[in-house]
């Protein structure tokens, strides 16, 4: 009963310095928060904070932790959209579930521009380095079917196309609620996710190799695959 209480007791100390700590990091930086202003603003002593987290970097450290843990979650809707890998029919639908993880996310999402300043990206580089792999193990079968069954074009890689549509509604939706900046592309974000949309399901350039005054156009050459010479 006692240790029940007292590791309760703990969990709570530890949650509020992360909460304490999110709030300084993503609204001041991590070099101008002290360990003073974490366990101030998380009622607690600084003893008490330094018995839960050896040091400040600790903290940060384990705040981008949490992030990664949401967002490689299988049971996140963005998560289980990829698992699905209908790609480009889904476009809307992961839009969707993009813009409500940046919503619920924001101010983890600042973490990481405050490790690309302050730390060079050391703390966010890995988590990039296999976002490839990942997508290749989600996707890669999949789309490769559908191009030999004819349901997706050979003049482009299908693969990059989905990376290209997910880093694209994160950087758009971050701009939006991160950086308070609505309408940053002139447009509603119902009307950006239409047009981006299109643009990736149909491209810009004419199809049947027709330009739009009727003059032939050479097709663009199918990718090589990756790795070939």
């Amino acid at each position: 009963m006692v240790a029940s209480r007292q590791r309760e007791k703990s969990e709570a100390s530890t949650a509020r310095t992360l909460e304490a700590a999110l709030e300084l990091f993503s609204s001041q930086g991590f070099g101008a928060t002290s360990m003073r202003q974490i366990a101030d603003a998380a009622e607690l002593s600084v003893g008490n904070v330094y018995h839960h987290f050896d040091s400040k970097e600790a903290i940060y450290e384990r705040l981008l932790e949490q992030y990664w843990e949401n967002v490689l979650d299988p049971e996140m809707p963005l998560n289980r959209i990829f698992a699905e890998a209908e790609f480009p029919e889904d476009l809307e639908e992961m839009a969707s579930a993009i813009e409500a993880v940046v919503e619920g996310n924001r101010r983890y999402i600042l973490l990481i521009y405050v490790d690309v300043i302050e730390f060079r990206g050391e703390h966010i580089r890995s988590f990039y380095e296999g976002m490839a792999d990942r997508f290749n193990e989600a996707y890669a079968d999949r789309l490769r079917q559908r191009q030999e069954a004819g349901e997706l074009g050979e003049a482009a890689d299908p693969l990059v196309a989905v990376m290209t549509a997910t880093r694209w509604f994160f950087y758009f939706f971050t701009v939006e609620k991160c950086f308070g900046v609505p309408m940053h592309f002139g447009m509603g974000a119902d009307e950006a996710v239409r047009e981006f949309s299109r643009l990736l399901r149909y491209g810009l350039l004419p199809r049947d190799g027709q330009t739009n005054n009727g003059s032939k156009t050479a097709a663009p050459a199918a990718p090589t695959n990756r790795g070939e010479t």
